[in-house]
């Protein structure tokens, strides 16, 4: 029997690699001569770096950079070993970084992931990928842009401080002095959302009330956002207000967009062709993925669909180990075969996410059986 593991983190509680290894291990239990292909995935948010040097190899790197508040932390970043990068944003402009008091965006900003990618650049590589989950910005990916060489003036010809809310001032963006090694980078951008820079379903509306903004706070920051777009479309011919995804991390992959030339992907599918998901299924006879939570939100673009949907194609028996399955959940039209759950019933969350390891284990053995003994 062959299986592929390929979960994504399970938040708060295991990352993907941690799950992946839960999940073979419940799979060795109940088949000890199974031979298991451990893929830990992500759709463009956390466990990114992990599931690139799993696939690929190479090297875990640290990069002194600013975190949201402008504060020096050490972030870490994957020196691949075919020489390209990749980067979580969360890692120095991420939500994780600041206590709940100090969310703020309209002073956060991304120029911590800006110092990843120059770091990146730095080491030689000319491939980068940067994962935009996780955020604690809305600032268009402004601060990014200034890490990177480019300038954001206002009216006076002052440089705009950090965050969100100063873009409402900005007046002109010079990028002639941006990093001349941009020109030969490819940057691609993972993100799991398809929003909008700006409007009802853009940064500031729908991610910035989870980031700290207040009402107000959502008007300012969309309306600074609008500032931005209308003067990137005068600085360099880009229309960023249509572009899918380019609301992601508060504006980032949009900012990116501007300053690199990046492109802007559906997460689970750049990194399924990173580690190349497709053929590593297409080479076993189940596959197990999972999640720490099962809900209508997993149709929309999440890894555990992904993989589903690519079991389905090639016709492989698919089943996903969730830590939690909510009730409205429609297990009659899911795409899986076997759906379980790992957190008994009645065990209170605490308790689940302590024992998250162990249950996660336990859920794969029966998962693992299921599937064994079906046609």
């Amino acid at each position: 029997m062959r299986v592929v593991v390929a979960p994504q983190e399970f938040k708060g509680s295991l990352t993907a690699a941690q799950a992946a290894e839960a999940i073979a291990a419940g799979v060795r239990d109940a088949l000890p001569d199974a031979a298991v292909d451990v893929v830990p995935m992500s759709d463009g948010g956390a466990g990114l770096v992990d599931a690139l040097l799993a696939a690929r190899g190479g090297a875990r790197m640290t990069t002194r950079a600013h975190d949201p508040m402008m504060r020096l932390v050490d972030a870490s970043w994957a020196l691949l070993a075919d020489g390209a990068a990749a980067v979580e944003m969360a890692a120095a402009s991420g939500l994780v970084l600041l206590t709940a008091e100090e969310r703020d965006p309209l002073v956060a900003t991304t120029r911590g992931t800006g110092e990843l990618i120059s770091a990146a650049l730095d080491r030689g590589c000319a491939r980068i990928i940067v994962g935009v989950g996780g955020s604690a910005t809305v600032d268009g990916g402004a601060g990014a842009m200034q890490a990177l060489g480019a300038r954001l003036f206002d009216a006076q010809g002052a440089d705009l401080p950090p965050g969100g809310g100063p873009l409402l001032r900005l007046d002109r963006i010079d990028l002639s002095a941006r990093d001349p090694r941009l020109a030969g980078a490819a940057i691609r951008v993972a993100c799991d959302v398809t929003n909008t820079l700006c409007g009802p379903q853009g940064a500031a509306a729908v991610f910035g009330p989870q980031k700290g903004a207040s009402p107000d706070g959502v008007r300012t920051l969309d309306a600074a956002l609008q500032r931005f777009a209308e003067i990137v479309r005068r600085a360099a011919g880009v229309d960023l207000l249509p572009v899918p995804g380019g609301g992601a991390a508060g504006g980032l992959a949009a900012g990116l967009l501007v300053v690199a030339g990046a492109t802007v992907e559906p997460g689970f599918t750049l990194v399924a062709e990173a580690v190349g998901l497709e053929a590593r299924v297409a080479a076993v006879d189940l596959v197990i993925t999972g999640e720490g939570r099962l809900d209508a939100q997993t149709a929309f673009g999440k890894t555990a669909d992904g993989v589903a949907k690519l079991a389905r194609a090639h016709g492989r028996r698919v089943a996903i180990v969730a830590g939690s399955v909510d009730a409205a959940y429609d297990r009659a039209g899911s795409p899986f075969d076997v759906v379980e759950q790992a957190t008994p019933a009645g065990m209170p969350l605490d308790e689940a996410m302590r024992r998250a390891g162990p249950l996660v284990r336990e859920a794969a053995t029966r998962v693992a059986r299921a599937l064994a003994a079906s046609p």
